[in-house]
């Protein structure tokens, strides 16, 4: 029986045994997949003990991400450029650590805008924070392809050390400066924890923002943000950010248990209905 993890601290709150738990059933596998809190100074004897345990690999969530990076004998192109680790696989030349969270950003809006979005988005879009998560997304978009990624964070110098990831397509702008860009922007993406219960809400004027383009939010909770309720008042499409934890976690599974699973609409259903509890 094979069997994978997520590892963190705290780490009860983790969605992702939803998620691998339904797979798993809705496959027929005989596996396991189970949370692991390990406190941070315990996590480079985790690593170094992996693959002793029979795990086939896991998924790494905070506060351990980086440290994963550190830690993994190998790393995929995209964890390189990202700096961070949310997806361990255990093979026979020891551990491969990739980060899943910019292709799994790409899928959601693949399946929430349709295939053709990056020919509708005019070109350029416009992150909004400097974090973990803003590499990520903005890793995923540059290697889509996308003509211009423009970066605003309260902290400029944070920001620039983005440009790293793709300094061709990449620009960072003051927050100040935000009102005017967004009228050339295809797409909206805020990545900050800005407008997540239990922190202020993202004050951001959506006026000179074009009729044609999206806005998405990576935070889930609550799944519509103030920013996507009024982007959608204004008739803007929206992405929430429910989509992008749900199909982080597709090439993991495929590593560990072999067969690529489906983001279904039933598979939302039961996460919604979980954070509804």
């Amino acid at each position: 029986m094979r069997k994978a993890f997520v590892v963190g601290h705290p780490i009860a709150h983790s969605r992702s045994p939803l998620i691998h738990g339904y797979w798993l059933r809705h496959l027929g596998i005989e596996g396991s997949y189970e949370r692991v809190d390990v406190p941070p100074e315990e996590f480079e004897a985790f690593i170094q003990k992996l693959a002793q345990t029979g795990f086939a690999g896991g998924n790494v969530t905070i506060p351990h991400k980086e440290a994963a990076y550190r830690l993994a004998d190998r790393l995929t192109p995209r964890a390189q450029k990202i700096g961070a680790v949310n997806t361990l696989v255990v093979d026979n030349n020891g551990i491969l650590g990739d980060n899943t969270d910019a292709p799994g950003f790409i899928a959601h809006l693949d399946q929430s805008l349709g295939p053709h979005w990056l020919q509708c988005s005019g070109g350029t879009a416009v992150v909004l924070g400097a974090g973990g998560a803003a590499r990520a997304v903005v890793a995923g978009l540059a290697e889509r392809g996308i003509d211009r990624i423009v970066i605003a964070n309260r902290s400029f110098d944070r920001a620039c050390a983005l440009v790293t990831i793709d300094p061709e397509r990449i620009e960072v702008v003051d927050w100040s400066a935000l009102p005017k860009r967004l009228a050339e922007v295809g797409l909206l993406v805020n990545t900050t924890s800005l407008g997540m219960t239990g922190h202020p809400m993202l004050e951001l004027d959506l006026n000179s923002l074009p009729s044609t383009a999206a806005v998405a939010d990576i935070v889930y909770a609550p799944l519509e943000t103030t920013l996507l309720a009024n982007a959608r008042a204004r008739g803007l499409s929206v992405v929430d950010g429910l989509g992008m934890l749900l199909h982080q976690a597709v090439p993991g599974f495929e590593a560990w248990f072999g067969i690529r699973p489906q983001v279904t609409s039933e598979l939302r259903d039961l996460i919604v209905a979980d954070l509804a509890r």
